[in-house]
């Protein structure tokens, strides 16, 4: 895999790959960074239910108890 960051002065851009990819099928994404980053900020949350903060402190979770069946 390459991955590569470049500032773009022109239309028209030119990538010179490793003989391994030659005959095999490759994908080029191209997107501007800063709209990326603009997006991954958004908060994310896993909560799934809302749970009084004394139990939030006092949990451990147990795999062991998770997996019984």
């Amino acid at each position: 895999m390459i991955r590569t960051i470049v500032t773009a002065n022109q239309n028209n851009l030119t990538l010179t790959l490793p003989d391994d990819f030659l005959g095999k099928r490759i994908e080029v994404i191209a997107f501007v960074i800063e709209e990326a980053i603009q997006k991954s900020k958004e908060k994310v949350s896993f909560t799934v239910l809302n749970v009084p903060g004394e139990l939030k402190i006092n949990y451990r979770f147990n795999r062991d108890e998770a997996n019984e069946r």
